[in-house]
């Protein structure tokens, strides 16, 4: 549905965009991951056209766009990162105004306003004032505006800034509905519990480069432990050979600091037994175990030695 190809885009001397490529499948959710200022919203204003890319191309069900009046677009609807609303005018107002641009009119807007304000949960609110709308609502009356024009590409970046945990459960809900209906939708976040809830794939993008693209699983096997047990022994350390415990056809890693003892396992349900059964055998008694699975925030420490989250 969706292929982006040898994105480059330059800001003078800065390479906001170095070479990005990936492709969205009919239906597929695909995360666009990084932390600010890795080249995400660059990328997706290239793909709508707000900005013009120095080298690459975007196609759109295999056909290269071609300028601001190419009807192809039309395939697009955008969740800007900020808000594009008016706070003067109502929530009617502004879809009206949206709904004109998209050369949608008459009956075919009332309906399409009717439907899009039913899925952001905001049919009731639909004769006040945005100004009087909480950020949470302003922010599903902007995916609502994307939606006017019937789009089969929606591209959402970072969609949720900003917001109260119960109105991004909110937005979420919209998201996987919109999902349900056959939508393709580019997601861009920092947030590593949005894109591990809501993708199919991952693309991970660093400083303008694609650094993985990926299911989520498939990212996981990137890393040389998955999970980690985190155990805390009885009596001290002992005769405690790590070697023996490193020579465990399932133990990936074995660190001792102090009483504290962290193994890495690819498997915690088939390996933590395994494990724990070694220590007692070898002499070892434990009185409390922690288990922590790796997360998006692991694979991107991994690949780019720096957190999700650092700009």
């Amino acid at each position: 549905m969706l292929a982006v190809q040898g994105l480059k885009k330059s800001y003078g001397s800065m390479l906001a965009v170095d070479g990005v490529s990936f492709e969205v499948e009919p239906g597929e959710t695909v995360g666009l991951l990084g932390p600010n200022g890795a080249g995400k919203t660059t990328t997706v204003s290239i793909i709508a056209g707000l900005l013009q890319a120095d080298a690459g191309e975007v196609r759109i069900e295999g056909r290269p766009l071609a300028g601001d009046r190419d009807p192809v677009k039309r395939q697009i609807g955008l969740v800007p990162q900020d808000l594009a609303l008016f706070d003067e005018l109502t929530a009617r107002d502004n879809l009206l105004l949206f709904a004109a641009l998209y050369d949608v009119h008459g009956m075919q807007a009332r309906k399409a306003m009717a439907e899009a304000l039913e899925l952001a949960g905001l049919a009731e609110r639909v004769l006040s004032k945005v100004k009087t709308f909480s950020g949470g609502m302003k922010r599903r009356l902007n995916l609502a505006a994307a939606l006017l024009h019937n789009p089969q590409i929606l591209l959402l970046d970072e969609p949720t800034v900003g917001v109260d945990p119960q109105s991004r459960n909110a937005i979420f809900d919209n998201l996987e509905i919109l999902k349900q209906r056959g939508k393709t939708l580019l997601y861009t976040t920092h947030y590593m519990e949005e894109a591990e809830r809501l993708c199919d794939r991952i693309v991970i993008i660093d400083h303008g480069k694609v650094i993985a693209n990926d299911t989520l699983q498939g990212l996981y096997r990137m890393l040389p432990v998955s999970n980690t047990l985190t155990i805390q022994l009885r009596n001290g350390t002992g005769e405690l050979r790590l070697e023996g415990l490193r020579a465990l056809p399932e133990v990936r890693s074995a660190e001792l600091k102090g009483a504290t003892l962290r193994v890495g396992v690819r498997d915690l349900a088939m390996e933590t037994p395994r494990v724990l059964q070694w220590l007692v055998e070898a002499g070892h008694p434990y009185e409390h175990v922690v288990s922590e699975r790796a997360n998006l925030e692991t694979i991107f420490l991994t690949l780019t030695g720096r957190s999700l989250r650092d700009a």
